[in-house]
């Protein structure tokens, strides 16, 4: 059992080390990645998060700084879109909207601002009959301004020029003024980009750094829980080792418990105040994060059984079922840390 314990943790750190090469968190990499189709357009989904509206809302910044320290911002970053050689021989150059690629941001309640529903229509890209109605433009995605804020949703354009198989997108960062939850998509109208893919990263950073605004409070309350369990500890571990001899193994039992625990919070505050100031998230200490606390529950779960079963209380030894108990706990470690590791790859495959 052991041997088949070591084994899985071997193999678990082997395939992330191989499988997850993509960091977490508020910067977002785009690796040659193609555009879906939706209805009449075709799509890429940028990402989304919360995003702490700015506190300092000054854009001529002296020379010694500059507005991006000062604000909540996303920041577009070498994207680059690459479409086919057939593609770049179709364009159709007396066309004002030919080679057209557009980044759209948007806050989450403005979502029905973008494409057609708000025309009543399927339709994502303006449509002849609306764009002579002087609804939209021909050949762009069709979005109606918020009336309370008319520069939301926005829209950045790029164009392929004539001939061009690879376009960089300018270089550009959006000032967040509201809080709120954020999306950005890249979408084309134009149907000879088939076959476009993108590549670069997008930086989502919050006020206070680069940790997202949905995750931000549980830093602080690592923190705190992280500071309890110390305290725990400093009461718990003396009294301990005084009254070692009087003891029972369920004391050691329960030390174990709250070091692991100890380590588990140390591990995921270290792995939130690493990503609000860098923007990434270091892999290990997730990694040790997720074993640390499939060790915690493993063994809560496994002090929880043989309490349950009267030990140390009403009988001095497990007697038979010793061996079971253990199977239980190996199975729970197992579960949960292959729980741990699936979700992690998920969400990195997801944000990738």
């Amino acid at each position: 059992m052991a041997n088949l314990l070591l084994g899985f943790l071997v193999i678990s750190f082997y395939l992330l080390g191989t499988l997850i090469h993509a960091a977490d968190g508020s910067i977002h990499e785009y690796n040659n990645q193609g555009f879906t189709k939706i209805a009449n357009a075709r799509y890429f989904f940028g990402g989304s998060e919360g995003i702490y509206g700015s506190q300092f809302l000054d854009v001529h910044a002296s020379s010694d700084t500059t507005p991006l320290k000062r604000n909540s911002f996303i920041r577009f970053d070498d994207i680059t879109f690459v479409r086919t050689k057939e593609s770049a021989s179709k364009q159709n150059s007396t066309q004002v909207t030919a080679g057209l690629v557009e980044a759209i941001l948007f806050e989450v309640k403005q979502q029905d601002r973008v494409g057609g529903s708000f025309f009543k229509t399927e339709d994502m890209c303006c449509t002849t009959k609306l764009a002579d109605a002087g609804s939209c433009k021909l050949g762009e995605v069709m979005i109606s301004a918020d009336p309370n804020d008319p520069e939301w949703p926005k829209r950045i354009p790029t164009f392929f020029k004539r001939g061009e198989e690879e376009v960089k997108m300018s270089p550009e960062a959006v000032i967040i003024k509201k809080t709120g939850w954020y999306t950005v998509y890249f979408m084309t109208c134009d149907p000879e980009l088939d076959g476009t893919t993108i590549r670069g990263r997008t930086v989502w950073k919050n006020r206070g750094g680069y940790l997202q605004g949905d995750k931000a409070p549980l830093m602080k309350f690592y923190a705190s829980m992280l500071l309890a369990y110390v305290v725990l500890g400093l009461l718990w571990f003396p009294q301990v080792a005084q009254y070692w001899k009087d003891g029972i193994q369920l004391h050691s039992h329960i030390s174990l418990v709250i070091a692991f625990t100890m380590g588990e919070l140390a591990f995921l505050y270290f792995d939130f105040a690493y990503l609000d100031s860098a923007g990434t998230s270091p892999m290990e200490v997730t990694v040790w994060a997720i074993t640390l606390s499939s060790m915690r529950k493993a063994l809560s779960r496994l002090l929880l059984l043989v309490i349950s079963s009267g030990y140390g209380i009403v009988r001095p030894t497990l007697g038979g079922i010793t061996l079971r108990m253990l199977l239980i706990g190996v199975l729970c470690f197992v579960i949960s840390e292959s729980l741990g590791l699936a979700r992690l790859y998920w969400k990195l495959a997801l944000s990738s």
